[in-house]
């Protein structure tokens, strides 16, 4: 039988394992931060038409600049941001690939500060970017010190900063952001990808744009807008980055029926954006009953905890996951992940924890 072994693989990915979390049919799935509240019913009809109306002129590509949608998120986030500041594709893993392809690639660098999102380093490889995990502080924070001490090492030719940062939840402070921007000469990128469950009054790294042409601010809808499915993810930045990322693009890559369904996504914003509240505080209710139970929650600013002082993480992934509830082993020793569900979702969790917690 063929194998990877036997094909001509490039060699910086020969031992390399593809991105993905277990799907497993569960009743209680808590291991890939969804938004589990589903679409309000009135808001999916209006979709649905949308898409339907779209459907009679599928004989004709889509607009390629993506007109319509580019102009909703910009309303929609604010500040003094126009279309031509706004740039979108296949969620925000695929913004995140041509942000990599437009200024990586051979002989360039990738800095991230570990542990954070795994498919950066993935991403990296695919595009032959050399990665360098740096490190973070305690309790995984990152200091401007920390931080800007790395850059200057290492001078690489791109930055993510992923904020909150996923497995961790923690966020970056702005003025962070602003001395790593100020000590490289390459592209920053903050990945907000969870920036709508922080706390009311957090400001958004958007703020900083003005004068700093080399920042880019990552999005997605598939987290607070609950459109994990659909598959759109959207960056913010000056309109010149936003040219680089056009160079770099499949002609047409966001379809008409994707371009349909966000707009009209966008178009109900109040009405996605309603169960944000709801998520902050299942979050909030099992960061205190982890801690009630001995176990150690990290700050989160996102729709997930990552929790330590687990003895054997994969024993009690699995003895949860006997009882119909999956979360997510993410690597780090002593921890756990899991995500904010409904408030049953929840309860069913945290009522399986503390049975389990009760017989160690």
């Amino acid at each position: 039988m063929t194998t990877l072994d036997d094909l001509p693989l490039r060699d910086n990915l020969r031992g390399q394992t593809p991105y993905g979390a277990p799907q497993l049919n569960v009743p209680v799935a808590l291991n890939v931060n969804e938004n589990t509240h589903r679409i309000p019913e009135a808001v999916a009809h209006d979709i649905v038409a949308r898409i339907a109306e779209t459907v009679i002129g599928l004989n004709r590509y889509p607009d390629r600049e993506f007109t319509g949608l580019r102009e909703r998120l910009a309303r929609y986030l604010g500040h003094g941001l126009t279309a031509e500041n706004i740039w979108a594709a296949n969620g925000s893993n695929e913004v995140l690939q041509h942000v990599l392809s437009a200024f990586a690639g051979p002989g360039r660098t990738l800095l991230g500060f570990a542990p954070t999102y795994s498919m950066y380093s993935l991403l990296a490889a695919g595009g032959d970017t050399t990665w360098i995990p740096g490190v973070r502080d305690d309790e995984y924070e990152l200091s401007a010190e920390t931080a800007v001490a790395q850059v200057r090492e290492h001078q690489p030719n791109v930055v993510f900063l992923c904020s909150p940062n996923n497995p961790t939840g923690t966020p970056i402070d702005l003025e962070t952001i602003a001395a790593i921007y100020d000590a490289t000469d390459g592209v920053v990128v903050v990945d907000e990808a969870y920036a709508e469950f922080a706390p009311e009054g957090t400001e958004s790294a958007l703020s900083l744009l003005p004068g700093r042409p080399r920042l880019l601010i990552s999005r997605t809808m598939s987290k607070a807008f609950a459109f994990a499915g659909a598959r759109v993810g959207y960056l913010a930045a000056d309109p010149a980055a936003i040219d680089a990322l056009r160079l770099v693009r499949l002609p047409y890559h966001l379809s008409a029926l994707t371009q349909a369904a966000a707009e009209a996504a966008l178009d109900h914003t109040a009405e996605m954006l309603a169960m944000v509240d709801d998520i902050r505080g299942q979050r909030d209710r099992i960061v205190a009953r982890l801690t009630e139970l001995g176990y150690t929650p990290h700050r989160t600013h996102s729709n997930f905890v990552l929790f330590g002082g687990v003895e054997d993480p994969q024993a009690l992934f699995t003895a949860l996951l006997e009882r119909g509830i999956l979360i997510r082993d993410v690597g780090i020793p002593g921890h756990l992940r899991v995500s904010a569900g409904t408030e049953s979702e929840t309860t069913a969790f945290l009522e399986a924890l503390s049975a389990l917690s009760s017989k160690a």
